[in-house]
């Protein structure tokens, strides 16, 4: 079994550092290894079954910016242990350099103020690694290293955002991509309506089989109806066409849920014969899609099948389950648009050794059996527990768009960020915001500054079909609390009037 170690100042970092036990490496191809985190002192080692040259992973403390995941350069095994902030802003800076002259060979012009933080990034990197043998002095400029880094990064990667959506919009006319949320149990309430159409140009009608099927063979689809009939009423403005409206763009789903509690209960005693379990998943599919055929044409089939955790099946049930589910939602709606949600789409997760297949070989394995795959939905839960995603800056969501574009197949983006770390009652209980991952206090308006300038750069991705939000308001319970566009009470958070401000703004590009 191999070993990495790193050395980390002072000691009692350690002593109030649980993100460090989730950290985990990677190959030099980005396949995540099984990790087991160990901590002795000011000494961190990760063990996992290979010896090869890997890349640490983990959330650290950088100053302004909470305690993002950090990644370190590719290192090999070696005796002495590694100052861990050096190799994380060593890291840091590579991924900077490299980015920058990717883009700037594709024609972005660098923002100027990129130059002033990225010098003084390489300056007090070059200072900490060269005072190595000082652990403590070493890990102080190495600090500053990593904050500059990541100020330069922030600086660069949304000049890239501004540059790539200007052009995006001047050749389309218009933005070519929905901007949506999910309604989950209920509609807005009536007072609401202009704001979710002043905001949204599209939504996505709920159908959680667990609650829809609570009892075996008793339908209730109720909930689903009066969605859809809300979004049938609704018309948004057509930014294409000035003073024109079109319809609410629909999208159904998830049909099939494989994360926890995401099946109805009563499907628990068939979780050992995968056939029959087949067998009731395509059925309900096959009902579901049939009842709503002709008005909703975009269906999010399954969700969560990459990670798991519905009763006891195994990565191989889950992808054939899949399979079988996409494979007959085309037969029953031939012209209809099937898509899958993805969770936890870095792959964390696989740290602990349970999954075989990466989050993208996953669907990759799907779309090349030609089970008629349309779309691929990336769910980005930054900084929830215990199945959201460790937070991450701007260009490393730049960077996992790029990797899933290779799969030539629409994204769509589902977003969750929080705008209070408070204990939510209206939440599930095994769902909690990880306080430690942010800047400061997550308030309403750090939530509004993240999501504007993530959905602005998501916008300007090519393979970005839409982007959307988990849900509409906190009055509902749900399992990314605060997250909502509007306060328990229904008043409009700072996030939904960034997000119009925003579609004004694509509207006025035009």
């Amino acid at each position: 079994m191999g070993l990495i170690r790193f050395a980390v100042h002072p000691a009692s970092l350690t002593e109030d550092w649980p993100e460090v036990y989730r950290g985990y490496l990677t190959g030099a191809d980005g396949r995540v290894f099984p990790t087991r985190i160990e901590v002795d002192g000011q000494i961190i080692g990760c063990r996992r079954a290979t010896s090869e040259s890997c890349k640490f992973h983990v959330a650290f403390p950088v100053e302004g910016f909470g305690r993002p995941f950090v990644s370190s350069a590719s290192l090999p095994e070696r005796d002495q242990p590694y100052v861990l902030v050096v190799e994380l802003a060593r890291g840091k800076i590579v991924q900077l350099r490299n980015q920058a002259s990717s883009w700037e060979l594709s024609g972005m012009q660098i923002p100027p103020a990129f130059a002033a933080a990225s010098r003084a990034a390489h300056h007090a990197f070059g200072r900490a690694a060269s005072a190595q043998a000082d652990v403590a002095g070493s890990t102080k400029l190495a600090t500053e290293a990593l904050h500059h880094a990541f100020v330069a990064a922030e600086i660069l990667t949304r000049g890239y955002a501004s540059q790539a959506l200007a052009g995006r919009l001047q050749r389309f006319g218009g933005l070519p991509a929905s901007i949506g949320c999910d309604l989950q149990s209920s509609v807005p309430q009536p007072e609401a309506n202009e704001l979710f159409t002043a905001a949204f140009n599209a939504a996505t009608v709920a159908v959680p089989w667990r609650s829809i099927e609570a009892i075996e063979g008793e339908y209730d689809w109720g909930p689903i109806d009066r969605q859809l009939e809300w979004c049938e009423q609704q018309k948004v403005e057509n930014q294409k066409m000035k003073g024109e409206h079109q319809k609410l763009l629909v999208r159904g789903g998830p049909l099939i849920d494989f994360g926890p509690d995401g099946l109805p209960p009563w499907l628990a005693r068939w979780e050992h014969d995968v056939f029959n379990l087949r067998s009731f998943i395509c059925d309900f599919v096959e009902t579901a899609i049939s009842r709503y055929a002709g008005r909703i044409r975009i269906w999010e089939v399954v969700a969560r099948a990459n990670s798991g955790g519905a009763m006891t099946l195994n990565e191989e049930n889950r992808l054939m389950l899949t399979a079988s589910v996409l494979g007959v939602a085309k037969q029953i709606d031939e012209e209809g648009q099937l898509m899958i949600r993805v969770d936890q789409p870095w792959g964390d997760y696989q740290a602990r050794g349970q999954h075989r297949l990466s989050p993208l070989q996953f669907v990759d394995a799907l779309h090349r059996s030609g089970v008629g795959l349309a779309g691929v939905n990336l769910e980005l839960a930054m900084g929830f527990l215990p199945r959201g995603s460790a937070r991450r800056d701007l260009m490393d969501i730049s960077r996992l768009i790029d990797s899933w574009s290779v799969l030539n197949l629409p994204l769509h983006v589902t977003l969750a960020s929080p705008s209070s770390l408070e204990d939510d009652p209206l939440s599930h209980s095994d769902w909690e915001v990880d306080p430690r991952l942010w800047p400061e206090a997550t308030a309403e308006e750090s939530q509004a500054e993240t999501l504007d300038r993530v959905i602005e750069l998501l916008l300007a991705k090519p393979s970005v079909a839409g982007v959307f939000q988990t849900h509409f308001s906190d009055a509902e319970r749900h399992q990314f609390p605060f997250a909502g566009m509007l306060r328990a009470d229904g008043s409009p958070k700072p996030a939904l009037e960034r997000i119009i401000t925003q579609r004004q703004q694509h509207k006025r590009r035009d």
